[in-house]
C-alpha cells in the first residue's frame, strides 16, 4: 500500500494532457476523466466540444482548449457532423511540453497530433470502446436513416474509419474497459492492451441500504436509465411492456425518446432527466434495472447493483462482466441475463426474475459491485500508468 501510494504521489506531479472526445453530458466517460484528474491534479484537458454549464464544475481548475468546431451550432449537432471530428482533433494544438498524454477514447481521440514539443511524449489510450460506429456496430446507427441518406453517411463513416486506422501507432500503451474491449481493440486495431475496469463512485456505497431493499411486495415498477439511442434498445423495452400492461419507468433522454413516447402506454413513465439524487430514488423503489442494449462495458448496471438492485440485462458485452447470473442459487447473484434482443426472451426474462426475485440478497449484490469502485479503479490504473512510465526511462 506504500508503494501504491508513493506511485500516486509521483504521478501527480507529473505534467499531463488529457484528451476526451467531448464534455456535453457528464455520463460514463467524462465519470472516467474525473476519476483520472484526481491522479493528475495539473492536467490540461483537450476536447472537441465543451459544454461549461453541464460539466463547468466538473473541471474547475483544469486548463480546457476545444477544437475548432466547438462553436454553437456544431455543438447542438454534434453527432450529426461526424465527417469533422478528424479534422476537429488535428486542429487541437497541445500548447506545451507534457510528460504524459493520456486520451479517454470511444471518439477519436486518440488522434491528438503531438507535435514538435510532445513528439517523444508517452501517449496512454483509456480505450472506452473503438468507434461503435465504424467498428462492428454500424447498421444500427444507419438502418432507420432515408434510404437515398444511407449511402452517404456510410461512405462518410468509412472514411472516419480510414483516419481512425491511421492513428492506432500514434498510442504507445492501450487500457482498455472490460475484456470485452479489450478484444475489439484486438480485432479491429489489431492492437494488445491491458484491462482496467471503470469507476463506480465512492458515494454509491457509503449510504445504509433502503429498509425496503427487500420489501418485494411494495415495489411496483421496473426501471431504465441512460441515454435513448438506438443501441441501447429502450424500443425493445416498450414493445414488451405495451403488451404486459406492467409499470415501466425510463429516465433519461436521447433521440429515440420522442418517438417512443408516442407509442409507449400509460403503465409506461418517461421522466426525462434526473439528478442523480433523484435516481437514487428510483432505484430504490424498483423492482430490477432492465439492460437491453449491447455495452462496451455499462456503469448503469453497477450502479444499480450498488444500492442491492438486481439487474435483467441482455447477455453480452460489457454484462458479462458485471452481472453474475445463478439461478439456482439467487442469494449469491446480482441478476440475469436473456440471450436474444427480441421481445419474447425480455417477457421470458422477467417472468423468470419475478419467480426468484425473493431470494436475491441486496447486501451481496452490493458487496459484487463494490469491487468496481472508484478507489479499486485508481490503484490499478495508477499502477499500469505508473510501471509503464517507468518501462520508459
Amino acid at each position: 500500500m506504500a508503494a501504491a501510494a508513493a506511485n500516486r504521489e509521483s504521478l501527480a506531479e507529473l505534467e499531463v494532457a488529457i484528451v476526451h472526445y467531448w464534455f456535453l453530458t457528464w455520463r460514463g466517460g467524462e465519470k472516467v476523466v474525473e476519476s483520472l484528474m484526481q491522479l493528475f491534479p495539473k492536467a490540461d484537458i483537450y476536447t472537441l466540444f465543451y459544454d461549461p454549464e453541464t460539466c463547468g464544475e466538473h473541471l474547475a481548475g483544469h486548463q480546457i482548449y476545444t477544437s475548432k468546431i466547438d462553436t454553437p451550432f456544431y455543438k447542438k449537432n454534434h453527432q450529426k457532423f461526424f465527417p469533422l471530428y478528424a479534422s476537429g482533433v488535428e486542429s487541437l494544438k497541445l500548447q506545451k511540453k507534457y510528460d504524459l498524454i493520456l486520451s479517454s477514447e470511444s471518439g477519436p481521440a486518440k488522434g491528438i497530433n503531438r507535435g514538435p514539443l510532445n513528439g517523444d511524449t508517452p501517449h496512454v489510450c483509456y480505450t472506452h470502446s473503438p468507434m461503435r460506429y465504424c467498428y462492428g456496430f454500424e447498421e444500427i446507427y444507419t438502418e432507420k436513416l432515408p434510404f437515398l441518406i444511407r449511402p452517404i453517411v456510410s461512405n462518410q463513416l468509412a472514411r472516419l474509419r480510414r483516419w481512425d486506422m491511421a492513428k492506432v501507432d500514434n498510442v504507445d500503451l492501450y487500457i482498455a474497459n472490460s475484456v470485452n474491449v479489450q478484444k475489439r481493440i484486438k480485432k479491429y486495431w489489431d492492437k494488445d492492451s491491458l484491462v482496467a475496469y471503470p469507476p463506480i463512485a465512492m458515494e454509491l456505497f457509503e449510504n445504509d441500504l433502503q429498509q425496503g431493499a427487500k420489501n418485494y411486495e411494495t415495489k411496483e415498477y421496473y426501471l431504465s436509465f441512460g441515454a435513448i439511442t438506438p443501441y441501447k434498445k429502450v424500443d425493445l423495452l416498450v414493445e414488451v411492456f405495451n403488451k404486459s400492461g406492467k409499470k415501466l419507468v425510463i429516465i433519461g433522454n436521447g433521440s429515440e425518446k420522442s418517438r417512443l413516447e408516442k407509442i409507449a402506454k400509460d403503465n409506461i413513465t418517461f421522466c426525462g432527466f434526473q439528478s442523480d439524487a433523484e435516481v437514487q430514488k428510483w432505484l430504490h423503489g424498483a423492482k430490477a434495472l432492465l439492460f437491453p442494449g449491447e455495452e462496451d462495458f455499462g456503469m448503469i448496471p453497477l450502479e444499480a447493483m450498488s444500492q442491492g438492485l438486481p439487474v435483467i440485462a441482455y447477455g453480452a458485452g460489457g454484462a458479462l462482466e458485471t452481472v453474475v447470473e445463478n439461478r439456482s442459487s439467487p442469494d449469491k447473484s446480482s441478476g440475469i441475463f436473456f440471450t436474444k434482443q427480441r421481445d419474447r426472451e425480455l417477457a421470458g426474462a422477467i417472468s423468470d426474475f419475478e419467480k426468484i426475485e425473493k431470494h436475491f440478497e441486496p447486501e451481496w449484490i452490493r458487496s459484487h459491485a463494490r469491487g468496481f469502485a472508484e478507489d479499486v479503479f485508481l490503484r490499478k490504473i495508477s499502477g499500469k500508468i505508473y510501471n509503464f512510465i517507468e518501462d520508459q526511462k
